[in-house]
């Protein structure tokens, strides 16, 4: 059955799940999503990925910089919507807004909650070294992340970079919203309260944070790599230049924390890892060997 919805995203990641709500039948009646915002060395306003698709799906687009104002508040309730469906959107839902549709607002959040409530979910599983991550249809309420959970896929980690989690994370969650919609208006859907116990934050990622600390562990430093592939990037510094490491893997030998090993390891706290792509500032990403050859890096050096 179609439902009347609003649609509250704004990065790549929300796309494919109003994609697929467009694909289900159901009535769009608007798209909320950050403002545009300055961008390119030009800083000309560009507007966010949810904005740009639903432009040409044709439905209409609010861009409010609050929704605590009255004049918002209102013109949503004006909607007359069964259910808003909230991806990455960047802004609280205050009360008001929370209880306007008929059934709810529900929220797609990319973690197994209640671990890694908050902003950074998908970096944040894979910096700490988890197994496994998923991604949750969530019942919003005025607490960060705390709702009632309709629908959840889980999946393993591996050596999946951030963006590849990133990618299927999207789409396993475009498809278990539209099946969480669908039983939740045949009324057959049993939310289910979050757990108590084990609940983490997974705060956004400060800058501090991608750059490569050697004395750390191997293990802990390619966990900071994939959780900051492709952007923004685990960084270290040789010769006065910041080298982005975007893939490593397990390195031979060992050393003083920093140091270049034989094969181009770079010897860690514990183990040693071998950058595998790399990206110099302002250049294409490349290949550990290919770099090499035109960076005069050799064994026996120290990089920062």
């Amino acid at each position: 059955m179609s439902l009347r919805l609003a649609f509250m995203g704004t990065p790549d990641f929300a796309v494919p799940a109003l994609a697929e709500l467009i694909g289900a039948g159901h009535d769009i009646a608007c798209v909320y999503s950050q403002p545009p915002r300055p961008k390119g060395r030009g800083l000309a306003a560009e507007k966010s990925p949810v904005h740009k698709f639903a432009d040409s799906a044709g439905i209409p687009v609010r861009t409010p910089v609050s929704l605590r104002g009255a004049d918002e508040q209102t013109a949503f309730a004006a909607l007359g919507l069964d259910a808003a469906v909230v991806v990455a959107y960047g802004l609280l839902l205050p009360k008001p807004i929370l209880e306007a549709p008929r059934l709810g607002c529900f929220n797609l959040h990319g973690s197994l909650l209640p671990r890694w409530r908050g902003a950074a979910p998908i970096q944040r599983a894979i910096m700490a070294g988890d197994a496994e991550t998923g991604i949750m249809v969530m019942r919003m309420e005025e607490g960060l992340d705390t709702g009632a959970v309709l629908m959840a896929e889980r999946t393993a980690i591996g050596r999946k970079t951030y963006g590849e989690l990133h990618d299927e994370l999207a789409r396993l969650g475009a498809d278990i919203m539209v099946r969480a919609l669908a039983a939740l208006e045949r009324g057959s859907v049993d939310a289910q309260p979050q757990a108590k116990e084990g609940v983490t934050y997974a705060k956004k990622i400060e800058k501090s944070e991608t750059r490569i600390d050697w004395t750390k562990s191997a293990r802990e430093l390619d966990c900071q790599i994939r959780g900051l592939s492709p952007a923004p990037g685990a960084w270290f510094e040789a010769k006065g230049e910041r080298i982005r490491i975007l893939l490593a893997g397990p390195g031979p030998g060992k050393g003083e924390p920093g140091d270049v090993l034989f094969d181009f390891a770079i010897a860690c706290g514990e183990g040693a890892l071998r950058p595998l792509m790399v990206q110099r500032a302002g250049r294409a990403p490349t290949d550990w060997l290919s770099f090499l050859r035109g960076f005069a890096l050799k064994p026996g050096e120290r990089v920062g």
